[in-house]
């Protein structure tokens, strides 16, 4: 399996629900690096994974619709816990969506899967996988 990543980051606020969250039930900040990794079984006629300039700017469009934003207030998220497991389904989610619509191009329709990873630490991480 072949892969090309890229790169970007978001800072969001949010709060959780839970008392396995502690302190983190209140509102809070985070900023994440996120990594969004797009796989395919062969490479294309270009000899490419996917165009990385064209995945770069739709992992920026996703983050950018989450970046700067309280979450808790976000009617998308109305009752969800924005862990960051949550967050790196929702990026891949959004991914795949603009994919299916044609946004990385004819190479994009070659795809397996993409796997987000959200790093909120330089200790911890979460990543969500999705067949495409």
């Amino acid at each position: 399996m072949f892969s090309v990543t890229v790169r970007d980051h978001m800072m969001i606020a949010h709060s959780f629900r839970g008392e396995v969250f502690g302190p983190a039930q209140r509102l809070h900040g985070a900023t994440f690096i996120v990594d969004a990794t797009f796989r395919r079984a062969t490479l294309n006629a270009d000899n490419i994974v996917v165009d990385i300039g064209l995945a770069a700017a739709e992992l920026k469009a996703v983050v950018g619709e989450l970046s700067y934003r309280n979450l808790d207030d976000e009617a998308a998220f109305a009752g969800v816990n924005t862990s960051t497991e949550a967050l790196a389904q929702v990026v891949a989610d959004r991914l795949a969506e603009r994919l299916h619509a044609g946004a990385l191009g004819e190479a994009g329709r070659g795809l397996a899967g993409i796997a987000v990873t959200l790093r909120e630490s330089h200790v911890a991480w979460a990543s969500y996988e999705r067949t495409l």
